[in-house]
């Protein structure tokens, strides 16, 4: 048997016409017929894993933008006030989570470059700044919500309260200029008490000529007219030491400042004068990079908004106008030394009080 099959595939390989056995006639067709079909079978059902990881993930990603579309007209059919809202709050969301990125860029940019606050120009100076007021706020909501059901009672309380409880970015346009309006009356009502304390300090003023000035500007301010910046740089030296320092306030007169640049007035006197200092050097060096910027680089929002942190009620102020108050203040602010920021922070109720068209 074995020679036989020897003999076979000598013939075969040597073109012999010696037909073959069927075992093996049927084993060639096995093999032929593998290798006809099996080849073309593995290089179709080849798939990459990246391939399908990718397209799976576009299918998603379709499909929630259709689900989510289809739920935005859902709303705004059935429930057209819950989805002003709902935008709102999305645009909020999505608003802070871009200022949480630049924010983080920001701080790994000066960290990498040993870069201190004072020495970021002034748009990353703002942006870091507002964004702390804006975290600090908004972790008050948190510890709010740590306790079990608690959330649906902070959702309650967001709606009923936005303006104690939300920053700017989920305020609607109209509740922007409200509530602005409203912080402003209240800073106001600041304003007598700081200015009837500047008259009282009057007598314990050493010098004649620094008395002088001083009345002058109290009755100025008293009749309605809007002090030049020769007025106030004249008095310098009273709010350098002496009795209008910044380590000579009193703690009523602190807590009146605090009100007028929007802080809590509900802390010990360490802790008011601490925060003062810090909130006004702050402004102070915001000033500086602002003077290098350059007030015409700034957009009109920037101005307004830059206007209403210093004291000033831009909401219903022209552009130019607040621009020419910006740059009334940074004549003041630029000339000060930073034992001399005491004036500055008086500055806000001196300059802003009597303004053309802050009154309405």
């Amino acid at each position: 048997m074995a020679l036989s099959r020897v003999c076979w595939v000598r013939a075969a390989l040597w073109g012999s016409a010696v037909p073959p056995g069927p075992y093996v006639t049927r084993r060639l067709q096995f093999v032929r017929s593998g290798l006809a079909w099996g080849a073309p079978r593995s290089s179709k059902l080849h798939l990459s894993p990246k391939t399908d990881v990718k397209s799976l993930i576009s299918y998603v990603v379709t499909k929630t933008k259709v689900i989510q579309e289809k739920y935005h007209r859902f709303l705004g059919r059935h429930f057209p006030r819950f989805y002003v809202l709902y935008t709102i709050f999305m645009k909020g969301l999505q608003m802070l989570w871009a200022d949480a990125k630049k924010a983080r860029r920001i701080k790994t940019n000066m960290w990498k470059h040993n870069i201190k606050f004072h020495q970021l120009s002034y748009r990353e100076m703002e942006h870091l700044r507002q964004f702390r007021r804006d975290v600090n706020k908004c972790l008050f909501l948190g510890i709010l919500s740590i306790p079990p059901f608690a959330n649906y009672l902070v959702f309650l309380l967001m709606y009923l309260f936005p303006r104690q409880l939300l920053i700017q970015h989920f305020w609607t346009p109209k509740q922007q200029i409200d509530f602005l309006d409203i912080y402003h009356k209240l800073r106001n009502q600041s304003h007598p008490e700081i200015l009837s304390y500047l008259e009282r300090v009057i007598p314990h003023i050493s010098d004649a000529g620094l008395q002088w000035h001083m009345t002058e500007l109290c009755t100025k301010m008293q009749c309605g007219t809007h002090p030049l910046k020769q007025d106030i740089l004249a008095l310098r030296e009273c709010f350098s030491a002496h009795p209008l320092g910044m380590n000579q306030l009193h703690a009523l007169q602190m807590r009146a400042l605090s009100r007028a640049m929007l802080l809590t007035p509900y802390l010990p006197s360490v802790l008011l004068r601490h925060r003062l200092k810090t909130h006004t050097t702050v402004i102070h060096q915001l000033d500086q990079a602002l003077a290098k910027l350059g007030i015409g680089q700034l957009t009109a929002r920037e101005v307004k908004s830059a206007c209403y942190l210093r004291g000033l009620n831009s909401t219903h102020i022209a552009e130019e106008r607040c621009r020419t108050w910006l740059g009334e203040w940074l004549q003041i602010s630029c000339s000060l030394k930073e034992a001399e920021l005491s004036l500055l922070l008086h500055s806000v109720v001196l300059l802003s009080i009597n303004y053309t068209g802050t009154r309405r």
